[in-house]
């Protein structure tokens, strides 16, 4: 049976609120994430707990079914995969495509999702850095941190980041400040926490402890 847009869209979202240790997710939190009234998240919880893909109570928590894990597992890999593509095959910046993706991973073709990803190389990380599951669903999270816990003096690369707004993306292109590049933590500042850093070892600018917050590294 072939699932709404509606319904993909809070499989994803529950998946998302349950971590990855598919803690159960109340009414309340996914009506905040959806932007829907509690009572409407009610009807459509029925409708999957119906279907199978959720274990649902009134008044209780909701986690995904083994097939919901499939199938929320599914629409991120669609969705991640057409970044790939929209970025490295038609130049879209990578603030533009989250919800040109949004439409195209609801697209029910398993063959071509299969073609796409063998198209694009197999990628294992969309343009923002987050991890694309494979053709199993198997997806490993990467052992990333984020750059408040990096001490002055420290170099590490941006791997990712947590805060995918466009307006935050593009505060990141206009300091120069992309996947893969070193930055060095030069300076912290000691009552707002923004920090000096040197970006590849060129240029040097100061970020917000909003933006370091944000901003997934790794140890070189």
């Amino acid at each position: 049976m072939q699932n709404s847009f509606t319904e993909e869209n809070y499989l994803k979202i529950i998946h998302a609120l349950s971590g990855r240790e598919g803690h159960e997710v109340s009414t309340n939190a996914l009506a905040e994430s959806t932007s829907t009234r509690a009572a409407s998240v009610t009807d459509m919880l029925r409708k999957l707990a119906e279907k199978g893909l959720i274990h649902y109570k009134k008044y209780q928590g909701v986690r995904l079914t083994e097939s919901g894990e499939k199938v929320a597992i599914n629409v991120i890999r669609k969705h991640r995969l057409w970044e790939v593509f929209l970025v490295e095959k038609l130049g879209f910046g990578w603030d533009e495509v989250h919800d040109i993706a949004e439409e195209l991973e609801h697209i029910p073709s398993d063959h071509l999702v299969e073609r796409l990803d063998a198209f694009l190389g197999h990628p294992r990380f969309d343009p923002h850095g987050d991890p694309i599951p494979d053709a199993k669903g198997n997806l490993t999270e990467p052992d990333y941190f984020i750059l408040t816990e990096v001490q002055i003096g420290e170099k590490v690369r941006m791997m990712g980041v947590l805060d995918h707004a466009p307006s935050f993306l593009q505060h990141l292109d206009r300091a120069g400040i992309t996947l893969g590049c070193l930055i060095e933590i030069k300076e912290i500042n000691e009552y707002d926490k923004s920090a000096s850093v040197q970006i590849n070892e060129n240029h040097t600018l100061f970020i917000s402890l909003e933006v370091s917050k944000n901003l997934l590294v790794q140890r070189r």
